[in-house]
């Protein structure tokens, strides 16, 4: 999910999995403006989001390899 700057880019193994989820070492401060499935809004800390060309380069990265990139930093939520 995305607040067309920072993007929420979560990898999840199957329904009910917590999943891992992209960061951003580093960085400060939080970004709002995530719009949900059922109509709320959420904010995020900066380090739990990346910004969106990141995100989309890692999404790439995954549908096309299975994987995340060697170089990209997540978190496991499990």
């Amino acid at each position: 999910m995305t607040n067309t700057e920072r993007a929420m880019v979560v990898l999840m193994e199957g329904e009910g999995d917590p999943g891992e989820h992209a960061v951003d070492p580093g960085a400060e401060g939080s970004s709002d403006g995530f719009l949900l499935s059922n109509g709320q809004y959420d904010e995020y800390l900066d380090e739990d989001t990346v910004p969106l060309g990141e995100a989309f380069r890692i999404v790439d990265h995954i549908v096309s390899k299975g994987s995340w990139p060697p170089d990209a930093r997540w978190l496991a939520d499990r």
